[in-house]
Parts: structure tokens; C-alpha cells; sequence
């Protein structure tokens, strides 16, 4: 079985080190010549909440060749449908790509490859890029999880190698609702993603004042909203069922949900959004396949999000270099 991470940045190069330690083979492309250049001379680096170095195989999209059984895609998003075309040649014709992004990508992805070839992987901890072949984990070592599933009815029976594989970093859970996962997903990334990189901080720190934790509390608030009002069923994560401690519709509920909000996020309190390391490499971000997601899935269900909203559109102006990433930028938001 041949396996790649396409997109081997912080998370992938984690990924990636963690299956060839425990004795997975997997090749690692990334499309940064200075990273896997160093990938390929001193291994995969792994700083943080842990911390240890694993000799990897390292190759630039020029240097693929052959088919793959199982490619996972770990680039950003926005480019989707070109990058799948091209990945498309390198995929066995029984072979499943697997989506480890952000947002809700299978659709499109789909239709590209025909949905029983996709699988849609969630991925419950963080990495930052520290430099050429070095990340460094940002979550604790006992919430490396995932969640693996489809939206066909016919999924590819490849799954469980996915699963095997995923298996060798942490616990995996296969879904029976992938889409309610996909937004319990989202739903974390638009309120602690999204904030992060508007206030230029850290998950632990968007939490951290209660103004900012209401801000991020709204953000939540709107996405159960909306998934109520579509008849998505959001699911658990780690465990944790995120409706029904953060969902209110009083005001002792909704203080509640205020005062939980940083024991929620304490295991990622070090993780730095992608969209922030983004924006300090003058990157454009994902901010629409984001929260961008939440505000088009509510207007398809005629549900209001103003604080999405207000986020897509600070970021898309510090992308413009009208704004930059601070706490300032709270100010921007009225209720």
C-alpha cells in the first residue's frame, strides 16, 4: 500500500513523523523547497507538547511518481479544485484521497473524483511552523484524535487502512454522521480559528477576557443556530458535547456557557490559528471556507450571522492591509 500526505506543513510534517515512527510508510510532499530540503536532510522535528525527531520520506510534487492508494490532502483550501485535478493522475483507481482541511470540502472534492472515492478526516489538535522541517504540537498529547467518515453511502472500503494509518498518531473514531462532525469542526475553527487570527492570539488568549469571550461565545452561538435551523445534528468532540453545554436560551444558561468556555479550549490554549500564520506571512486565508461557510449556510437557512460575518469581513481587510491582527480590533464588534 503507498501512502502520501500532500501538503506536508505543520500538521502533515507531525502526521507524517508519527506514522513512520510507529512503522507506517508514507511519503511527505510539500511544495516549500526549503522545507523539504531540510525534511529530507535532518528529518521530521516535532517541538512542543512533545518532542522528537524521525528520519521521513520527503519529495516536491515534481518528484511524485506512480499511483497512491491513499493520498491525504493537507494544503489549504482554496485551491482546491486545481490541486485535486492534478492529484487525481496519482491516485489508484481504487484508491480514496482524504480530506484533513477545513470547512466543508468534500463536496466539491466529490465531484471531482466521485464521492465514494473521498473520505473527510477531522482533526481535533494543532501544530504551528516553526521553521524548515520543524512543527511544534500546540494540543496535549491525549487529545490527538480524529474523526473519520464520508458523505457517500457507499464509502470506499479502503477506510479502514485510513483508519490503521491515522491509528498510528491517536485514536480515531469512524462517523456515522460525518457532516454533524465536519460542523462540530467548523463550529471550533470559525469561534477560536477565527478570533485568533482577527486578535492576533493564541486559542487560550481569545478566551482569556470576557470581552473577547463573548465575542467568541456569539460565534458559537451562531453556528448551533444555524445548524438547528438546517436539521444538522452537531456532534460531540472528544467526548464533550458541545450544544448542550454551550447552546443557551436564558441568561443563567448563557453565563454558564461564558464561564466553561476556557476549560473547553485549555488542552489547545497554546494553538495559534492557521489563518494567523497565515496572515503574518502576508498569505491570503481560509476565512472563507471558514466562517465564510457558516454565513452562506445561513443565509441558505435564513439565519442571521452578524458576528461571522463581522469576522469574514475584519480579516478580509487585514488581508488588504487596512488592519493587522490585535486586540484592537475587538472594538470592531458591537452587540
Amino acid at each position: 500500500m503507498r501512502a502520501v500526505i500532500y501538503g506536508a506543513g505543520s500538521l502533515g510534517t507531525i502526521l507524517g513523523a508519527f506514522i513512520t515512527k510507529n512503522g507506517g510508510q508514507i511519503d511527505l510532499v510539500n511544495r516549500n523547497r526549503e522545507h523539504t530540503a531540510a525534511l529530507k536532510a535532518n528529518g521530521a522535528t516535532v517541538t512542543g507538547t512533545l518532542n522528537f525527531n524521525q528520519k521521513v520520506s520527503a519529495l516536491s510534487p515534481e518528484e511524485m511518481s506512480g499511483k497512491y492508494d491513499i493520498i491525504f490532502l493537507m494544503t489549504k483550501q482554496q485551491d482546491n479544485r486545481n490541486t485535486v485535478t492534478f492529484l487525481k493522475d496519482y491516485l489508484e483507481d481504487d484508491g480514496v484521497l482524504v480530506t484533513l482541511q477545513n470547512g466543508l470540502p468534500e463536496v466539491l472534492i466529490g465531484s471531482i473524483l466521485g464521492e465514494e472515492r473521498v473520505l473527510g478526516c477531522t482533526v481535533a489538535w494543532g501544530a504551528t511552523r516553526i521553521g524548515p522541517g520543524v512543527s511544534e504540537l500546540t494540543s496535549e498529547p491525549d487529545s490527538l484524535t480524529f474523526s473519520l467518515g464520508s458523505i457517500s453511502e457507499d464509502p470506499s472500503p479502503r477506510i479502514n487502512e485510513v483508519k490503521a494509518l491515522l491509528e498510528m498518531m491517536g485514536p480515531v473514531h469512524l462517523d456515522d454522521n460525518f457532516v454533524g462532525n465536519r460542523w462540530s469542526k467548523l463550529l471550533i475553527n470559525a469561534a477560536f480559528s477565527g478570533m485568533s487570527a482577527v486578535l492576533g492570539c493564541t486559542f487560550g488568549e481569545t478566551v482569556e477576557k470576557i470581552p473577547r469571550r463573548k465575542v467568541v461565545q456569539a460565534i458559537m452561538k451562531e453556528c448551533m443556530d444555524v445548524c438547528k435551523a438546517g436539521g444538522i445534528k452537531i456532534e460531540p468532540v472528544q467526548g464533550k458535547d458541545i450544544v448542550k453545554l454551550f447552546n443557551y436560551n436564558n441568561p443563567v444558561k448563557k453565563f454558564i456557557s461564558l464561564l466553561l468556555l476556557p476549560f473547553a479550549i485549555r488542552k489547545h490554549r497554546m494553538l495559534k490559528a492557521s489563518m494567523l500564520q497565515d496572515l503574518e506571512h502576508g498569505k491570503k486565508t481560509e476565512v472563507d471556507s471558514i466562517n465564510g461557510s457558516v454565513c452562506a449556510f445561513g443565509r441558505k437557512v435564513g439565519c442571521p450571522t452578524p458576528v461571522n460575518d463581522k469576522v469574514v469581513e475584519i480579516i478580509h481587510r487585514i488581508e488588504a492591509g487596512e488592519l493587522t491582527p490585535s486586540f484592537k480590533n475587538l472594538e470592531l464588534f458591537k452587540f
